[in-house]
């Protein structure tokens, strides 16, 4: 892939264009998407009408020297990835559920896509590159594009009939597989020959072996949370695929620099495990810790933690005890705002609980056995001469 920093003859000042076109293209997209209605891609004229004008304007623009700033390797990348990558990390915090499932339809299509055909840029020649951009460029917008909603129609038309009845059952298995894989690599022996063998492997090799450990067991796993009726599972992957983005991003730059340092590929392997595996919750951790803030959603996350509280509590209390907690959370967040000592605010939602009034399990009082005692039992020692027992006595002290 390009992004266009690197495109084959472009010049500082072509550079400069490039982007400054590319984050104009990024802003109109952006403000389309959220200006227009969804109709879930029902109209097919829309659809016929949207890419025959896209194919007119592609073949335009490729004829005159214009062309090469709008369809770049930087313009499809921005709206292949970053305003998917922000609008996973938007869906994820909003207390709306409905969108976790439509952008995680997007990486399914769009996220696979993007990831997997990063090479060709680097086969095609100068005049072939700006047709496969815009073709990148339009089939990305498609598949999001509020009118057409190209993603939601591969996943009912496609991945939902015929996909999902297949890949399901596998990937049982692939869990099964990840599973024995994370526990042979924890040998450490055996992570020592695996490492031998990936630091002899060509280049061009390691990093597909990367890109395949990223998308493929992802891919199958996004394919089967998309088809259930579980929330938290869509939300799960999403949170995977909005990390594993940037990972992508910053591996394909940075390959160009420092590729070629051994253990290179080998980071970016273990980065992709550490996103995606549950025994880790890496993808959770970045993207709290390092996505949200980024993109300035704290309070909106907070508001779906909230959310998400609320709905575990009904879940796992009878509805009078459901409210006696609802009341107590609501004092201890409507009071003393300004306080910040922790040991204060312990105390304080202490204090709620204790006033709850939620029955206490009865204790049982056992009885005193200080005053008891056992019997003790003594036998005198037979003497040697002694041929009868008559002569032995047994003595209970009490």
């Amino acid at each position: 892939m390009s992004t266009g920093a690197d495109d084959k003859g472009t010049s500082v000042l072509d550079n400069c264009i490039i982007f400054a076109v590319s984050v104009g293209l990024l802003v109109a997209v952006a403000v389309v998407y959220h200006t227009t209605e969804r109709n879930y891609g029902k109209n097919m004229k829309i659809h016929g009408i949207y890419w025959a004008t896209m194919i007119g304007t592609g073949i335009v623009i490729s004829f005159i020297p214009i062309g090469k700033y709008v369809f770049s390797g930087l313009s499809y990348t921005l709206i292949g990835a970053g305003l998917p990558i922000y609008e996973s990390v938007r869906a994820v915090c909003s207390p709306a559920e409905s969108d976790d499932k439509t952008w995680l339809q997007y990486w399914m299509v769009g996220g696979v896509l993007f990831v997997v055909t990063s090479w060709v840029d680097d086969v095609t020649g100068d005049g072939a590159d700006i047709y496969w951009h815009a073709f990148l460029f339009s089939f990305f917008l498609w598949l999001y594009y509020p009118k057409t909603d190209g993603a939601y129609i591969i996943y009912e038309k496609v991945t939902k009939p015929y996909l999902a009845p297949k890949l399901r059952p596998f990937a049982t298995d692939m869990d099964n597989m990840v599973q024995n894989a994370y526990a042979m690599l924890m040998n450490v022996a055996h992570l020592w020959i695996v490492g031998l063998f990936f630091v002899f492997l060509p280049s061009g090799l390691k990093r597909i072996v990367a890109i395949a450990v990223g998308t493929v067991y992802p891919f199958v796993s996004s394919v089967g949370a998309a088809t259930s009726e579980e929330i938290e599972d869509d939300t799960y992957w999403l949170t995977y695929w909005s990390c594993y983005g940037i990972l992508f991003i910053m591996m394909d730059v940075l390959e160009n620099w420092i590729g070629w340092i051994p253990g290179f590929y080998a980071l970016i392997i273990c980065s992709s495990v550490y996103l995606m595996l549950p025994m880790f919750d890496g993808a959770n951790k970045v993207f709290r810790k390092v996505l949200v803030p980024l993109a300035g959603l704290q309070e909106l996350l907070l508001l779906r933690d909230a959310v998400i509280i609320k709905k575990q509590m009904l879940k796992d209390l009878d509805p009078e005890r459901a409210e006696l907690v609802r009341k107590a959370i609501s004092k201890f967040y409507n009071e003393h705002d300004d306080e910040k000592d922790p040991e204060k605010l312990k105390n304080e939602l202490m204090a709620g609980y204790s006033g709850m009034g939620i029955p206490q399990i009865p204790v049982i009082t056992m009885p005193d056995f200080s005053s008891f005692k056992l019997p003790s039992f003594t036998s005198t020692k037979r003497d040697k001469n002694s041929t009868s027992s008559a002569d032995e006595k047994t003595h209970l002290v009490v």
